[in-house]
Order: C-alpha cells, then sequence, then structure tokens
C-alpha cells in the first residue's frame, strides 16, 4: 500500500484505544466481570432516565421467568400422573389442573413477553436519550484547545457510534435478565428431576459462549486498528458528495484521483472486512459444532439414567423438555452476555470520550473581579498546541486597556491568531498569566469570561437559522432592535438582508427547502453584524474582511474602530491588511511567536523594521504600474 492521499496512517495507536485494545483482548473471567459492571452502567442509566418503568420492566422480566419455573414444574406433574403405570381415564381428569397450569402458562408468559417489549420500547429510547445528553452536555464544556488534539477528536467521532451500541445494550439487559431466569428456572427444574442433570444443561452453552466471545475480540480490535482508515474514507466520501467541495473538485479535474483514493481504502477496508468476517464464521461454526457435542453428551447421561434406572420413564419426557429449554435459554443467555459484552466495549469508549472530555473542563468558580476586561494583562505568555514541538507564541508581555484599538500584525504563522484566542480566554498559557482586571484567567470561569467576548473570525460560523437570528445568535435575549438596526448598518450587512427572498426570515442553508447560501463576503458581514450586536467589553477581529471589497473593507474596519471610541471596551484588530490599521493606537508586530515591534504607525514606520518593510510591500503593489 502507497502513501496515502488524504490523511496519513497513524504512527502511533491513539491514547485511548491502547486501553480498550487490552479490554478487547480480555478472557472469559474478564468478561464475567465485565456484563455485571455494563448492566449496572445501563440499569443506572435507566434508572435516571425513568424510576417507574425501570422497575415495571424488571418486574415483568422476573414474573416471565417464574412464569417459566411455573410452567416446567406443572409439566412434570402432568408426565408423572398420565405416564405412571400407564395412562388412564382416571389419572387424565387428575392431570387436568397441572395441564390448566401449563396453559395458563404458556398464555401469562406470550401476555408477559408483549408487556415486556413495550416497556422496554419505552424505557431503550430515554436511556439512549440520556447517554446523549450526557455526552453533548460534556462537549459542550470541553476546553477549546482539546479540539486542537487530534487524539480526542478522533475518540470524540468514535463516540457517535457508540450510543447506537448503548441503544442495543439497553435492549439486552432486560433479554439477559429474563434469559438468565429462564436459565435458572430450568435448570432447578431438572436438577429436580435429577441432580446430574442440572450441570448437563450447561453443556451446549459453553463452546458456544467462547465462539461468541472469541468473534467479538477479533471484530473489536479490527475496529480499532481500522479507525484511522475508517475516517479518511468518510472524509473521500465528504469530497466526493458534499457540495462546498464540488466546484473545486471539478475545476481541478481531480475526480478520477479522488475517486481513485476512495476505492483504495475502501479495498483495505473491505479486505480488513472479509478477513474478520472469516475469522468470526469459523469461531462460530466451531462453536456450534462443540455445542452440538455437549448437547450429545446430555442426551447420553439422560438415556444412561433411563438405562440404569435412575430416572422413571414418567419423568424422562419432562427432563427433555427441560433439557431442551435449559439449553435453548442457555445458549440465548450466553449470547446476549456476549452481546453485551460486545456492548460494553463500545460503553467503555463512550465513557473514555466523556471522562476526557470533563477532564478538559476548566471547573472553576466565576470571580466577579473579571466581570470587565480592564485591563488585560499578558506577562510572560507562552502557548504551545497539542503534540507540537515548538511554542506557537513564546514569552509574551503586553497590557490592553479599555478605550485602545490595537492591531496584531505579522505574517502567517507568527502567532496572532493564537495571541488572540488567549487575550479573550479561549485558550489558557501553559507558561505565564492573562490576567482580567488582575485576576488570572485561569481561575475564573470560562462562561463569565467569554460573556464578554465578540469574535468575529475570518471563516464565520454558518448557522443553520434565520438572518436574523444569525446576527442575534450572540445576545438571542437582547431585545434592543435600535442596536440590531444599527449593527446591520454599520457592518453593510443590512445590504445583504435587502437581497434575499425573504428578507430577515430566509433561512441561510441550503440544506433545507428555500434556504439559501451567502458569499464569503457576505457571510463575513454578517459576522461583523453579530459582533457588533454582541456589545461585548473586548471584541477580537481575526482577519474579518478577508473576502470583502475594498469600501466594505473600509466600512466595517471603520465600525470596529468606532467601538473603542466611547472608552468602554477594548477592541483587537488581527489583519495583515496594514493600511486599514494606520489610525490604531497600538500596532503589535509578531515574529515567530513572539512580539517583534510595538507602537503606532508613525513610530515603527520611523524604526525601519518588520512592520516598515511589509506596509512598504503592500503600497508597492498598488503604487506600481504594470510593464
Amino acid at each position: 500500500m502507497g502513501e496515502p492521499l488524504i490523511g496519513a496512517e497513524d504512527v502511533e495507536t491513539p491514547r485511548w484505544a491502547v486501553v480498550l485494545e487490552a479490554t478487547a483482548q480480555a478472557g472469559v473471567l474478564a468478561v464475567a466481570r465485565a456484563v455485571p459492571r455494563t448492566m449496572r452502567t445501563l440499569v443506572g442509566w435507566a434508572w435516571a432516565a425513568s424510576p417507574r418503568w425501570t422497575v415495571l420492566t424488571g418486574v415483568i422480566q422476573v414474573l416471565s421467568g417464574v412464569v417459566t419455573a411455573s410452567g416446567l414444574l406443572a409439566t412434570a406433574s402432568v408426565f408423572t400422573q398420565l405416564l405412571t403405570d400407564g395412562p388412564t381415564p382416571e389419572r387424565v381428569v387428575a392431570a387436568l389442573p397441572a395441564l390448566a397450569v401449563v396453559a395458563a402458562a404458556l398464555v401469562l408468559r406470550g401476555g408477559l413477553d408483549a408487556l415486556s417489549g413495550g416497556s422496554s420500547a419505552v424505557l431503550v429510547p430515554l436511556v439512549e436519550q440520556r447517554a446523549q445528553d450526557e455526552l453533548y452536555r460534556s462537549l459542550v464544556e470541553t476546553d477549546l484547545v482539546a479540539f486542537e488534539d487530534p487524539d480526542f477528536t478522533s475518540l470524540v467521532e468514535q463516540a457517535g457510534p457508540a450510543l447506537l451500541r448503548i441503544r442495543s445494550g439497553a435492549q439486552m439487559v432486560g433479554d439477559l435478565l429474563a434469559g438468565v431466569i429462564s436459565v435458572v428456572a430450568a435448570t432447578v427444574t431438572a436438577g429436580l428431576i435429577h441432580p446430574v442433570l442440572a450441570p448437563v444443561v450447561l453443556l451446549a452453552a459453553i463452546p458456544q459462549a467462547w465462539a461468541n466471545l472469541s468473534g467479538i475480540r477479533v471484530m473489536f480490535g479490527s475496529h480499532l486498528a481500522m479507525a484511522s482508515r475508517s475516517r479518511r474514507l468518510s472524509v473521500t466520501g465528504s469530497l466526493i458528495s458534499e457540495r462546498t467541495a464540488a466546484a473545486e473538485v471539478r475545476a481541478f479535474t481531480s475526480q478520477d484521483v479522488l475517486l481513485a483514493e476512495h476505492r483504495r481504502i475502501a479495498a483495505d477496508l473491505a479486505a480488513e472486512g472479509v478477513r474478520v468476517a472469516l475469522r468470526r464464521n469459523v469461531l462460530t461454526t466451531l462453536g456450534r459444532a462443540l455445542s452440538g457435542v455437549g448437547a450429545a453428551l446430555g442426551y447420553v447421561v439422560l438415556g444412561l439414567l433411563l438405562f440404569l434406572g435412575g430416572l422413571p420413564l414418567a419423568l424422562a419426557g419432562t427432563a427433555v423438555i427441560a433439557m431442551r429449554t435449559a439449553a435453548s435459554a442457555v445458549v440465548t443467555t450466553v449470547t446476549e452476555a456476549n452481546f453485551l459484552f460486545e456492548a460494553g466495549l463500545f460503553i467503555d469508549l463512550y465513557r473514555e470520550c466523556v471522562d476526557q472530555a470533563r477532564r478538559h473542563r476548566r471547573g472553576v468558580v466565576p470571580d466577579p473581579r473579571a466581570a470587565r476586561p480592564d485591563p488585560v494583562e499578558l506577562r510572560g505568555v507562552s502557548f504551545r498546541y497539542p503534540d507540537q514541538e515548538a511554542d506557537a507564541v513564546h514569552d509574551v508581555d503586553l497590557v490592553l486597556r479599555r478605550g485602545e484599538t490595537v492591531a496584531l500584525v505579522g505574517e502567517n504563522g507568527s502567532g496572532k491568531s493564537t495571541l488572540a484566542k488567549l487575550v479573550v480566554g479561549l485558550y489558557l498559557p501553559d507558561a505565564g498569566e492573562v490576567r482580567w482586571g488582575g485576576v488570572p484567567t485561569t481561575s475564573v470561569d470560562p462562561r463569565v469570561l467569554h460573556d464578554q467576548v465578540a469574535l468575529v473570525l475570518q471563516e464565520p460560523l454558518r448557522w443553520p437559522m434565520t438572518a436574523a437570528n444569525n446576527v442575534r445568535i450572540g445576545r438571542l435575549g437582547r431585545a434592543d432592535e435600535p442596536a440590531y438596526v444599527d449593527a446591520l448598518t454599520r457592518s453593510g450587512a443590512d445590504e445583504v438582508f435587502d437581497g434575499l427572498p425573504q428578507g430577515p426570515s430566509t433561512v441561510l442553508s441550503r440544506e433545507f427547502q428555500q434556504g439559501r447560501d451567502l458569499s464569503g463576503g457576505q457571510w463575513q458581514r454578517i459576522a461583523v453584524a453579530r459582533g457588533l450586536f454582541r456589545d461585548a467589553a473586548l471584541v477580537v477581529a481575526d482577519e474579518p474582511t478577508a473576502a470583502l471589497d475594498a469600501r466594505a473593507e473600509h466600512g466595517v474596519f471603520s465600525a470596529l474602530r468606532e467601538l473603542s471610541a466611547d472608552g468602554d471596551r477594548v477592541t483587537v484588530l488581527v489583519t495583515h491588511r496594514l493600511a486599514n490599521i494606520r489610525s490604531a493606537d497600538r500596532i503589535v508586530v509578531m515574529e515567530d511567536g513572539r512580539i517583534a515591534e510595538e507602537g503606532d504607525h508613525d513610530a515603527l514606520m520611523a524604526l525601519e523594521g518588520i512592520y516598515a518593510e511589509l506596509f512598504r510591500l503592500q503600497g508597492r503593489a498598488y503604487a506600481e504600474r504594470p510593464a
């Protein structure tokens, strides 16, 4: 296999997968411990979702087992009364009550199965909903830097499909409980007929249990090993099928290359799927064969008991029924237990995702002193992205004061966007401190910090909602129509709204009927309006005009600079368009993650350093005439 075109082969197994691989290779004793643990987890979720339905489902399953045992014991009574010394009319009449019990048990068991299905139909979706809510509640509280870690993001991708296994696992808990009760009932009945028969009924189940468990271990190990390729297959599929990629794929005539890459990855996954399926088929066939041998041994033991006189012929029929019932129940129970073990592996994956998300949560107590960022002080601040060898920002000292407009400039990769995220508290420093009003951002609840921030990005989030709500999303509860209109006007978003078929009520997403999409420049105007309407104490605009024409760009920068004119907020402009930040109070020039120069436009031009060079290069591009 050659070097992948899309993505890369994982050099190391993700940290979370190492633990799960060890679990997947567990033996039978580990399964015996894991299945009850999984059952406790699922029952706990069920109880938290609905105690009433949980109790009802459990009671139904217990009653179902009791009815099964009663039916078997009544069957034994029927055979005894009918076959002892041969059937007679009197014995048939005497057996009628027992026959009635058998019939009633069958009818009642059918009714209980229906009730069990109904209660599970109610309870299982509630369990899935609660597990889903726990996952997403943990993720929305996760610190932003966690999503810069490829191990964590791959784990999050795996947690989504794990929710489906949780749903099936919740269904299996009730089936497993019913199966266990049926096994106990049939085994006790067989033991009452003859003590030797109690362990004999288990002979058919043990090989099947081993085969199922081995197959699950093969499957889950393959699932972990193929996680990287499955992810790349999803990426190639998206590039082929999604609207956002369609134009460039065709413009660069890369359809055949992309399709070939998709086929190559799919072929690798198919080959692995075939290998796993064949391996599991061999294990299943072997398990069934050994189970057949175990069942045959059971009937040999029964025959010997009859031959040696250890078991009355009248009870032989009941013994056969009990053995068949027990064998069927044992095989079903073992199968359910193995499926539950499989679900438990995915539940462990889900729990690992939730636990990691919680470990990446700041979980600090709000500090009222940090209500307003005045001033914002950076002292010796350094930050490094996960799995990177060098700092993106290193040993930065900077003070931002209310009423200032500060521009962060520098070449691509200089660290200016990372520094902006440190300023607003989206990232926490690895070294040094960022202080708001004298309070470190590490000791303040992130919601308190971010409530005072308006962030305008070069690639803003394109919310699939109405145009009006795309602006109001930053302060949905703010009922200030003049401020809303002012934000539209100053950003130029009012012109965008005027061109929409339903105006502000137009849904901005082509995924919905009558929805509309916007150009990159139009989305940037919406994003600027969103930032203006948020009315935050700290405004950071990161390349907010990259897709705008010159007139619109000038208007946006003017509106952003005016935000600090009232002296009540700090405005930070991150840009490489130097002509628009000449009037900034301060210009901070970043180079290799450090502050290389700082001052106003005139001071930096007089310095004849990096800023002066970049400014003249950009100006020359406009001033020079083509040859």
